[in-house]
């Protein structure tokens, strides 16, 4: 069969391709500049912005600066950027074309804009199920509801674009919005519109029936009859179809019911509206079909990058709708569309159909899993007082949620040995908001492609969230990808179950211990906080601090460069507790007891260091200017006894020739362990020496410390009384010959001999008498 002929393309639109090639070629190639390249850009280039060159520069420099911008130095870092596939392309090629296209003759472009429009507003209508809507395109996905806003406020107020404000005095406009909504569209719809925030009304969630997520219904009635009545002017409701947070869909046929007794506009958003592409939709995402508008993100859902959001929307007179914004005679704002009009055909219906297929299966996938792992909740929706039917119904709506949100929840009726869980009812949610914290974060860092995130829920706390709709095009989501944060999740959950129940042990442990003191932080993904309090009652508030500040500084170093699993902290970033040290996540084989014991013994350890520290430069000090009184009294002392005469060098040298002085040796000696000076005349006398060697072989008191015995062990156990796999006491032996040893009141360490510090002055010359037998000891004692 022949092939149809190949009609020739533009230059112009075939080289614009071409570069757009090469540049995101370029771009995404990942290769950096020369080492000498980043050096001189380090010297001539960072941040402040340089003069244009004046003969230019070529496109590859262009794009190499624009890359060096991108990256900066996360490149150092593994740096990982949105995948942009050939879908994507199409999406940047569109903004492209949009510029060239708007260079072209009037009537043309209003043709070309028309088509465009026109075939992207029929394809986005049939694809989610939306009959006879218009749309309007806008970057920011806000701008969409403003415009129906002045919409509905143009079509209550018939005289508004020309009397404006004064209008709306008489009856007062009220905006109804979920507080589930994203937080800040109500305020900026406010802003954006010129009225004040009273004009705005917070409809609060279910507390009694169905999902916590969902609008009152029965309370919206109220809120609307008793503003009708006030006089004010019901204007617009805000809907979630998959609230912002947990994803879940408000009762939107009721809510469309409500509106159309009221006379009001039903506004709809939110990520469930991407499951209306597909074959089998829920029953509750279904009647957002009914509304009278709808704002769409096919750019996260799709893969698509810089291409704008849509609001479509339903009304009969376009007069009004020009007056809102919705449309306009302008052919470029209509070039908007551009690059959504190349995306969606590039993909086609089945590319779309499957994108949004595999991330609900990716939710389903995870979602089985989640239901088989103990302590992790996916919902409380059970736990409400509905009935069996109605119950069932939102377990299938929750079943096509493309959102999954899970938290870790331990069940305090069966604990685990060695562990405790009383005294977590007062604090116990800060707790687990705390540990599901960390376990987001976690699970974010090591399975990145999952794209996990942490969300904050008003009633449930902190959650860990799986939007594969936001996140699956963008990163390349797949289903080995959610295996892998299903095994890791899997790895994690033990380790929270033994922090959580390990906590209380910990804190009663160190309760129990007078040096420490607990530090009570609830927002602490760990065991907790501790910190060191020195025995030292002596010293002032300033000094004390400073004092408790360096103790718990070297204490925490100490810790650190211990061999362990578990993490040694200062603490959270904004913490109130100043000179703390925090524990991290526990595991099963801990031994809290060793754990606290040996936090104590490097403390006395640290705190008798400096204390000998600072009594030794003391002592070190009076010694220094004891001893220089003595030497200067010594000198003023043989002057009085040689005379002046002798001093005189040469006169000196005679007198000592003809007439030698008999002077005895006078020295002193430097006890550093008590801190004075002795004389040396006692080292001359066989007797003294013999009672000074005796006293120094014969110290007070020795312990001795047993073959294989360990540094940290708890009080009154055995050699073996600690479990192998304890996380700490595997580091006692590495750490044995680093950690001093102190004297306590349970062992009291070898007290070496004592050395001191000989300070000599000799007075007699080298022909001086030395008694017999007393040469060779005199020596040995002056060195």
């Amino acid at each position: 069969m022949d092939k149809p002929p190949v009609k020739m393309m533009d230059p112009t639109l075939a080289e614009m391709g071409n570069h757009l090639s090469d540049a995101m070629k370029i771009l995404e190639s990942g290769k950096l500049e020369s080492e000498q390249g980043k050096e001189r850009r380090k010297l001539s280039w960072k941040d402040i912005p340089g003069p244009l060159q004046g003969d230019g520069q070529d496109v590859v420099s262009i794009l190499q600066l624009v890359q060096n911008l991108m990256h900066g130095d996360d490149d150092k870092q593994g740096h990982r950027m949105q995948y942009v596939g050939e879908q994507g392309h199409m999406a940047l090629l569109g903004h492209s074309l949009a510029a060239y296209i708007s260079v072209l003759e009037r009537e043309r472009l209003r043709k070309l804009t028309t088509r465009i429009l026109s075939d992207t507003t029929l394809w986005l209508c049939r694809l989610f199920r939306y009959e006879n809507g218009s749309a309007y395109y806008h970057e920011d996905d806000r701008e969409g509801l403003v415009k129906v806003c002045l919409l509905t406020i143009n079509t209550h107020y018939e005289d508004y674009a020309t009397e404006g404000f004064t209008l709306l005095s008489p009856k007062h406009p009220v905006i109804y919005q979920s507080a589930a909504c994203r937080s800040g569209l109500g305020q900026h719809l406010c802003s954006q519109l010129g009225l004040p925030l009273s004009s705005l009304c917070i409809v609060p969630c279910n507390t009694m029936f169905g999902s916590l997520h969902q609008m009152d219904v029965a309370l919206l009635d109220k809120l609307i009859r008793d503003d009708r009545e006030s006089g004010k002017l019901p204007l617009l409701l805000i809907a979630n179809a998959g609230t912002p947070g947990a994803g879940h869909t408000d009762k939107l046929s009721r809510l469309k019911e409500l509106c159309v007794q009221y006379n009001m506009w039903l506004h709809v958003e939110g990520v469930n509206l991407a499951t209306l592409v597909l074959g089998q939709v829920s029953s509750t995402v279904t009647a957002a079909t009914k509304c009278d508008s709808m704002t769409l993100t096919p750019g996260p859902w799709l893969g698509l990058p810089a291409v704008p959001a849509v609001t479509l929307y339903r009304h009969e007179d376009p007069a009004l709708s020009l007056a809102a914004g919705l449309t306009s005679s302008q052919p470029v704002e209509k070039l908007r569309a551009l690059p959504l009009w190349l995306s969606l055909q590039y993909l086609g219906h089945d590319g779309i159909l499957q994108r949004i297929k595999h991330a609900s299966q990716l939710s389903q996938q995870l979602l089985e899993h989640l239901k088989t792992l103990a302590s992790i909740k996916t919902s409380d929706i059970l736990d409400s007082e509905v009935s069996l039917i109605e119950a069932l119904r939102m377990v299938e709506d929750e079943l096509n949620s493309p959102v999954v949100v899970f938290r870790f929840s331990q069940d305090n009726s069966a604990p685990s040995s060695g562990g405790s869980v009383e005294g977590y009812l007062v604090g116990e949610r800060d707790i687990l908001d705390a540990l599901n914290r960390w376990l987001g974060e976690q699970l974010a860092q090591q399975v990145p492609l999952s794209g996990v995130d942490v969300v904050e829920l008003e009633d449930e706390g902190t959650c860990v969230r799986f939007s594969p709709l936001m996140t699956a095009a963008a990163l390349g989501t797949q289903e080995n990808d959610v295996a892998a944060l299903v095994e890791k999740l899997g790895e994690m959950i033990p380790v929270l179950s033994c922090t959580l129940l390990f906590r209380q042990d910990f804190k009663d442990e160190v309760l129990q211990q007078a040096s420490l003191s607990y530090i009570e932080d609830q927002s602490w993904p760990g065991l907790g906080g501790v910190r060191y309090e020195p025995r030292t009652t002596d010293l002032d508030e300033d000094k004390r601090q400073h004092w408790v500040e360096k103790i718990n500084s070297d204490l925490l170093k100490k810790l650190m460069e211990l061999d362990t699993d578990l993490y040694f902290s200062d603490g959270p970033e904004f913490c109130e507790e100043k000179n703390c040290i925090f524990i991290g996540m526990a595991t099963e084989d801990l031994d809290v007891a060793e754990l606290v014991e040996t936090i104590v013994s490097f403390g006395r350890d640290i705190e008798e260091s400096g204390k000998l520290f600072e009594n030794m430069t003391e002592v070190v000090r009076r010694g220094i200017q004891e001893a220089e009184q003595q030497l200067q009294k010594a000198n003023e002392e043989k002057l009085m006894e040689e005379g002046v005469l002798r001093q005189i060098p040469l006169v000196g040298s005679v007198l000592n020739w003809f007439s030698p002085v008999q002077a005895s040796v006078k020295g002193k000696t430097f006890n550093l362990s008590e801190g004075c000076l002795d004389s040396t005349e006692p080292v001359y006398s066989i007797k003294a020496q013999m009672n000074k060697e005796a006293s120094l072989d014969s110290p007070k008191s020795v312990t001795k410390r047993f073959p294989g015995q360990k540094l940290f062990r708890r009080h009154g156990a055995g050699l073996d009384s600690v479990s192998d796999t304890s996380s700490v006491s595997q580091l006692e032996e590495s750490f044995r010959e680093t950690a001093p040893v102190q004297a306590s009141d349970a062992e009291e360490a070898e007290v070496p001999q004592e050395h001191h510090v000989h300070i000599v002055e000799e007075t007699a010359l080298s022909d001086q008498r030395v008694p017999e037998g007393q040469e060779t000891e005199s020596v040995d004692t002056l060195r």
